[in-house]
């Protein structure tokens, strides 16, 4: 069946590459591109296919059975990370920016010592397949988990938006397939991996991404540093000299000016990191909290590397592309902007691999940049599909009834739907500007997953009506302020003037979050108020050794 499908795959691929139509100036037809491309596709479904036999339980599909290493499940959360809008828009960003670029990557970065210091071990000790599971430990568990249900499906249906029609228009460009084959043959794939390889086959095409992108990432920054002799001085002085806007590459301030929205920016990034469901999901994979530790410090060694490399990647781009004149058109798209996802300034990576390696390197970078698409929305799908199966399904509707083969049938059923609506959404967003649906998606795991689960864990005094009140609270404040913030009022909706200034939520709806959880759990004197506090002491204890109640106190 999966070797009938790869074929129809690589038919419909090799087939709609020959019509070369739409308004999307593509790349001429890269053979190398395309083969490295099907051995990766075909790669992945044989491991698909070797997960499948392995994926009996439910344990095994969420969690891969709990069987991976920290190392192994470090490299699979970096992959998890290493998304090709960190790839492409952070090059892309330093490319069109100079040292500002640098914000988005440190903001990223800092929110895994929130989860190496704070969260994870709790994290693994309390929870059993999604963060849902440790929210409601103590506190009532139907509200908690639609709750934390909602805010999960949430953000990975904006995460999927985005990534769908990255890759539609990335492989449109590349390879010359048109958007909607290309958005429908992720989704396809997409499915198959997540519905026969559970979380073991989403693990390992992570972990071989990972390893491909951090392989061909490494090779053109040296590339780069070896065309300056490895001297940064010769790189940011040559950078200097060609960017249009000369020395104001170096400086700060030019894409966040001011202070407000550079604090509210930080705390989206930081924040909802740590919120982030497919992330989260990723720590119930390894056997003990110690292994969890392991995970997010090998997590956090390669994403550093990975965000020095495309620093380096972006700086090397504004000397080796713009001073060769086969790349101009590129030029005058970034300096002007580009699209907001693609084109422009998102290409410069892309194309500093074929300055520094030519056809094949070219190939190869492009084929790992859909790689990394792929994986990446594999993770999401499975996150979004064990919110409804797991949360939802088997403890909210069926709970005390919902046997495990009834809940990974309803899993398997979730992810097939949750595929044809990112295919849909993909298509339908096309000629959107949907810049404000990634920092939606972070806004939303900042403001309304994050606080709920860390009060959980950490506050004694939480209840379950200031843990729903909050976290309503948060994820509408989210939500209401980015469609009255200049993207969306005046970008989208073609208003003068927002009526909520700032681009960037997080600081208010975060603030609004905590607050609220606050004082509705702190005037809350209800029966369930006083179990909810009583049963923070057996948490503590399971949360810091694994040893304790399962939670009994929740129902």
């Amino acid at each position: 069946m999966k070797v009938l499908v790869l074929f129809m795959c690589i038919g419909v691929f090799l087939f709609a590459s020959g019509t070369i139509e739409g308004d999307i100036e593509r790349q001429p037809l890269n053979i190398s591109a395309i083969v490295m491309f099907l051995l990766f596709v075909g790669a992945t479904l044989m491991i698909t296919y070797w997960a499948s036999k392995r994926t009996k339980t439910a344990s095994d599909f969420y969690t891969a059975g709990g069987g991976i290493t920290g190392f192994q499940n470090g490299l699979a959360i970096a992959g998890d990370y290493m998304s090709a809008a960190s790839f492409l828009g952070i090059s892309g960003l330093v490319y069109l920016a100079g040292y500002d670029g640098l914000i988005y990557s440190i903001g990223f970065l800092v929110g895994w010592p929130i989860i190496l210091f704070l969260i994870s071990e709790r994290l693994r000790n309390l929870g059993k397949y999604t963060f849902a599971d440790v929210a409601s430990f103590r506190l009532k568990q139907e509200p908690i988990r639609i709750l934390a249900a909602f805010g999960a499906i949430a953000t990975v249906i904006l995460y999927l938006i985005a990534q769908m029609v990255g890759s539609g228009k990335l492989i449109e460009l590349l390879f010359g397939l048109p958007y909607e084959y290309a958005v429908i043959l992720v989704g396809v794939l997409m499915i198959l991996y997540v519905t026969f390889g559970g979380m073991l086959a989403t693990t390992w095409v992570q972990i071989i991404k990972a390893g491909l992108l951090l392989s061909g990432a490494t090779f053109m920054a040296v590339a780069v540093l070896y065309h300056f002799d490895f001297s940064f001085e010769k790189l940011f002085s040559s950078a200097v000299k060609v960017h249009d806007k000369g020395k104001d590459i170096m400086s700060p301030g030019g894409l966040v000016s001011d202070p407000v929205s550079a604090i509210s920016l930080g705390v989206a990034l930081m924040f909802g990191t740590a919120g982030l469901p497919h992330i989260l999901m990723r720590f119930f994979t390894v056997s003990d909290a110690k292994e969890a530790r392991k995970s997010v410090f090998f997590a956090t060694g390669f994403i550093g590397y990975f965000y020095i490399l495309t620093f380096i990647i972006g700086f090397g781009a504004i000397v080796m592309v713009l001073k060769n004149p086969e790349y101009l058109d590129l030029a005058k798209q970034a300096m002007s902007g580009g699209s907001p996802l693609i084109g422009g300034k998102n290409m410069a990576a892309i194309h500093l691999s074929h300055a520094v390696g030519g056809d094949f390197f070219l190939g190869f970078i492009s084929a790992v940049a859909f790689a990394t698409i792929l994986a990446v929305v594999s993770g999401l799908t499975l996150a979004g599909a064990s919110a409804i199966s797991h949360d939802l399904y088997a403890n909210v509707f069926e709970k005390g009834v919902c046997d495990e083969v009834k809940e990974m049938r309803v899993s398997k059923i979730a992810t097939v739907l949750l595929g044809i609506i990112a295919i849909g959404l993909g298509i339908a967003f096309e000629k959107q500007n949907i810049a404000f649906v990634v920092g939606l998606a972070f806004a939303i795991a900042a403001s309304s997953n994050f606080p709920v689960l860390f009060l959980s864990m950490f506050w004694s005094k939480l209840t379950t009506r200031g843990a729903v009140v909050g976290g309503v609270s948060g994820l509408a404040t989210a939500i209401i302020l980015v469609i009255l913030g200049p993207i969306v009022w005046i970008d989208i909706l073609g208003y003068e003037e927002a009526i909520f200034p700032y681009k960037y939520p997080a600081l208010f709806s975060v603030t609004v979050a905590f607050v609220f959880i606050w004082l509705f759990s702190i005037t809350d004197n209800s029966k369930r108020a006083r179990k909810d506090k009583a049963g923070f002491m057996a948490q503590d204890i399971r949360s810091q050794t694994g040893i304790g109640a399962e939670g009994a106190s929740s129902h």
